[in-house]
């Protein structure tokens, strides 16, 4: 795996040099409001393999500080994507842990004069904030004395208050230049039960106060974020110094990750869940890490590429394909290479032995003899692709079979096709071929040059399988289709299913199984997979057009 290097890495480096920190840590901090997607990835991957590098700690902590979205479900499931990316972290920790130590830190700014209960609703709110160019206008509930202040906050947590009716703000100044500065709320009252507190509170600390004193309380040195909170530094700094916190963290900022084509908006991902657009978060479309898992990328692919694409203070675009290509150096010497045909059109051997099966010799994987060999069934029945016979050979380019012409089936015989069958419209069904004996693969036979190489399934060993290969689940936005909804961007060809067969070595395969099919590209056994049909996932092609 690709080693780690970035600003933040330098920045940690300059820091234990000075001494102003003596170990590292870091932290994950999720909402458990939705399953993580590869945009999580960076984050993880960025704070998990930074502190490695020092030998330092990344604690995961639930920021669970808004009820009304979270699950236990989404908890277990972050837990588990760690774990499958391979990252254990130091602690698990929750937000809603330090709700009484985040409630005395409120107070305190309170009795400091820096806080006060408010009751302009959040529509009102904004309209007193101003603008980029205009200052706010003070609240008429700003000069509250510090004695009102506390009761008002008492009987908010006591619950005599409806939701909306009171909100307590920080007291700094209405007429910054940074609009976050101007008396952000810190508290709302939410009468929702915890998935973790229950009904023990109905206040709840927002994301900019309860987020550094989080990061305080473990002791977070370096406390990474998106670009979109560099404007909300100041204000992360602004009550880590009024809080009077003892341990005080840095916040670092990173441009977040693009990809063509992929959705990276929670948000968008439940909509598609709600609307039955997909299966479920796990859908082999969707973005998510367990969708991916299910798909068939491998952790290792997917951290090789969060440290290809770098880190860097900007927003970046990469391109899809990119992640395509880790799978493959992934895999391409780990997994075994058994025939699969995702299009099948039966051929017979008119001259083969009826009721006869043999079973030939093959590799494994023919660029790693360590995977060893395995036997392929033939008889005088198989399956070959459509796409591999045509009736009359177009040119000299056409490389596979067609009457007439002679190719080899992969590691077993010669093989000319001879004839055909068609239904009523005309469509080939069956194509009947002859064989020469003395061409057995592995024979040492050394005559003519066949058409091509053509993979198989022998017929009567075969197993019914189905293929489901994706596209992009959305198109990305263009100058035709800006003014569409993302749900009128969806692609409608985002998943074709097809009924094929799978040699009979794959009859003992287990979900999330990884295999190259020859010629036909890396896939995966998806979790519907029975004894009776196997079901697999294509997760890309063999072939790639991205470029290092």
């Amino acid at each position: 795996m690709a080693e780690i290097n970035n600003f933040i890495k330098t920045i940690m480096q300059n820091d234990l040099d000075s001494g102003r920190v003596k170990e590292i840590i870091t932290r994950f901090p999720p909402e458990p409001n939705a399953y993580l997607h590869i945009g999580h990835a960076r984050a993880i991957i960025t704070n998990f393999e930074l502190a490695k590098a020092f030998n330092g700690k990344t604690n995961l902590r639930f920021d669970d500080t808004n009820p009304a979205k979270e699950d236990q479900e989404f908890v277990d499931g972050i837990i588990n994507d760690l774990a499958w990316l391979g990252y254990k972290p130091d602690k698990i920790l929750y937000g809603s842990d330090y709700f009484e130590k985040t409630y005395e830190k409120a107070i305190l700014l309170i009795k400091k004069g820096l806080a006060y209960v408010d009751d302009l609703s959040q529509e009102e709110m904004s309209k007193y904030r101003g603008t980029l160019t205009e200052p706010g206008i003070n609240s008429p509930y700003r000069n509250r004395t510090v004695e009102e202040n506390l009761e008002l906050f008492a009987q908010m947590r006591a619950g005599k208050f409806a939701e909306g009716e009171k909100t307590l703000r920080a007291k700094i100044d209405m007429a910054h230049p940074n609009i976050n500065m101007r008396d952000p709320a810190m508290y709302r009252i939410l009468h929702i039960k915890h998935h973790r507190q229950g009904n023990k509170w109905c206040i709840y600390p927002m994301y900019d106060f309860a987020h550094p004193l989080q990061d305080s309380f473990e002791g977070v040195t370096h406390s990474l974020c998106s670009l979109e909170y560099d404007n909300h530094r100041i204000l992360y700094d602004w009550f880590i110094e009024k809080c009077e916190m003892e341990h005080v963290p840095h916040q670092y900022e990173f441009g977040r990750l693009n990809i063509t084509n992929t959705i990276m908006s929670k948000r968008y991902l439940r909509a598609l869940v709600d609307a039955k657009k997909v299966s479920g978060y796990d859908d082999p479309r969707m973005p998510t890490l367990c969708g991916l898992r299910r798909r068939g990328f491998t952790p290792d692919s997917i951290r090789n590429f969060i440290l290809a694409t770098g880190l860097s203070r900007v927003n970046s675009t990469v391109d899809s394909e990119q992640l395509d290509e880790e799978l493959r150096n992934d895999l391409k010497l780990k997994t075994l290479r058994p025939n699969a045909v995702i299009n099948p059109l039966k051929v017979i051997i008119d001259n083969y032995p009826s009721g006869q099966v043999e079973y030939l010799s093959c590799p494994n994987n023919a660029e790693n003899p360590e995977l060893g060999e395995r036997k392929i069934a033939f008889s005088k029945e198989v399956y070959i692709e459509k796409d591999d016979f045509i009736e009359q050979k177009p040119n000299k380019k056409w490389k596979r079979l067609a009457l007439g012409v002679e190719v080899r089936l992969m590691h077993a015989y010669f093989i000319t096709a001879t004839s055909v069958e068609k239904d009523a419209n005309g469509n080939v069904i069956l194509v009947h071929a002859t064989y020469d004996p003395s061409t057995k693969s592995g024979s040492g036979f050394d005559g003519r040059k066949p058409n091509g190489n053509i993979h198989f399934v022998e017929a009567t060993t075969a197993i019914p399988t189905e293929f489901r290969l994706f596209e992009p689940l959305m198109v990305d936005e263009t100058e035709e289709n800006k003014d569409l909804d993302f749900m009128q961007r969806l692609n409608p060809n985002s998943l074709s299913i097809h009924n094929g067969y799978a040699e009979e070595s794959l009859k003992n395969t287990k979900p999330l199984d990884h295999y190259q099919f020859i010629r036909n590209g890396y896939y995966t056994t998806d979790i519907d997979s029975t004894s009776d049909k196997l079901v697999f996932n294509r997760t890309c092609g063999l072939k790639s057009s991205f470029k290092l």
